[in-house]
């Protein structure tokens, strides 16, 4: 079936045990009932070709409990314990000027494992394709490599397996699943903040499999030197191959993007419904297809064909008309200076005034936080400040707003006037 109508319908359907030959599927409370009118021949059909001749399947709700006879579902994660997506592929992802690089790169890791770039590390905003392009590394090892093993996960999964590891006084298993591997990905690395045990389990990790020649690749929000929250040594490691960068796809590359994914999901797109949505959606790959799948899953709910005026209608509805551009460092100077009643001016010079130096620290903390402006940029373009000033303001300025909760509400009010909508 398209991939808009499994993400809506069969998706967030689970399974919640079986008995003899009958299936039970849970299903939230806003699909159940059409999943059940609409898909239960779509899906009883996969049940008796994956499960058994004679299968029956039933849908049940959150508070569906197993029989005593019936056997709770197994954990899914167990069947494959690569913990790769298979639809996220090199051929899926669509290449522009500001990933061309990114992709190259990736592809040229996973025809060659440790023999290339070794450690990889992507970075960028989120939603921008470092996910698909872990996967896509780790479907193409484990398509084309041979019998070499592919380990995926979030650094939340791998802090949380070293904490059960540890609670149960087994990291001996835990050690075996993730320097056993030949090719490692970790994703989100920029939440390894504040965690140290972990951090330094991963930092043996690392040496282990770096020291063996194994492949390493690595994404994350922020580029290495970025992540202060880390070690020196682990951030130090994570930058001692290639690092590259995906920035967000401009408007020719977010019109091929949404014409290949209704090419694939078999969507009625026009010309004019793709250039709206492309014209609206600037912040990420992740936005856009989002946008393809409500307007399109609207459309089909009303009976209708999806329409550049059914998009319009949605969309606005969903949030203002999003053809701004990102924030700079100018428009954060500007609109901090009209809050805490100053000039740029006096954020730009080596005014001391505690009133100019808190404004100043929240400028650089909140151009830190949403133009993606490196460290050494903002502190060019504020008065030629060095790095490790800027570096010290924002890492402040987080302090401060934990005990001020006045501080707090203006930083909020600043990021929701200059926040790009997602």
């Amino acid at each position: 079936m398209p991939d808009f109508k499994f993400h809506i319908w069969i998706d967030p359907l689970e399974l919640a045990g079986i008995d003899g030959e009958t299936l039970f599927v849970r299903a939230p409370d806003h699909i159940r009932t059409s999943v059940r009118d609409r898909y239960l021949p779509l899906l009883l059909a996969a049940a008796r070709r994956a499960f058994t001749a004679n299968a029956s399947v039933e849908i049940v709700d959150g508070s569906w409990q197993p029989a005593a006879r019936a056997v709770p579902a197994s954990d899914p994660e167990a069947r494959d314990d690569s913990g790769l997506n298979p639809k996220y592929t090199f051929e899926q992802f669509v290449i522009g000027k500001d990933s061309r690089f990114a992709h190259a790169a990736a592809l040229a890791v996973a025809e060659m494992p440790g023999q290339t770039y070794n450690p990889l590390f992507i970075h960028g905003r989120p939603g921008l394709g470092k996910t698909h392009l872990l996967h896509a590394i780790g479907n193409y090892v484990q398509r084309y490599g041979a019998g070499l093993t592919v380990r995926y996960a979030t650094v939340e999964q791998f802090t949380n397996e070293f904490v059960d590891a540890v609670r149960a006084r087994d990291t001996q298993s835990f050690k075996d699943r993730f320097r056993g591997v030949d090719v490692l990905l970790l994703d989100d690395v920029q939440f390894l903040a504040d965690k140290v045990k972990t951090e330094e389990e991963l930092f043996h990790t690392f040496n282990e499999l770096h020291s063996s020649g194994r492949q390493l690749v690595m994404t994350s929000d922020r580029s290495p030197a970025e992540l202060d929250s880390l070690t020196d040594r682990l951030g130090e490691r994570f930058a001692s191959g290639l690092v590259v960068g995906i920035d967000p796809p401009d408007l020719p590359v977010r019109r091929a993007i949404l014409a290949k994914r209704a090419r694939l999901d078999s969507v009625d797109a026009s010309t004019d419904l793709v250039e709206e949505i492309a014209g609206r959606v600037t912040t990420s790959v992740r936005a856009l297809e989002a946008a393809l799948i409500q307007v399109v899953a609207y459309a089909s709910l009303r009976g209708e064909s999806p329409t550049p005026d059914i998009a319009r209608k949605l969309l606005d509805k969903i949030g203002p008309d999003r053809r701004r551009s990102n924030p700079t460092v100018e428009d954060v100077l500007m609109a901090t200076a009209s809050q805490f009643g100053v000039t740029t001016s006096e954020l730009l010079a080596r005014n001391r005034r505690p009133t100019v130096a808190r404004a100043r620290k929240v400028a650089i903390y909140l151009s830190r936080e949403l133009t993606g402006t490196s460290l050494p940029e903002i502190g060019r373009r504020l008065g030629g400040r060095d790095h490790s000033t800027i570096l010290a303001a924002v890492r402040s300025l987080g302090g401060d707003i934990e005990r001020d909760s006045e501080l707090a509400q203006a930083v909020d009010k600043l990021k929701r006037q200059l926040q790009v909508p997602v």
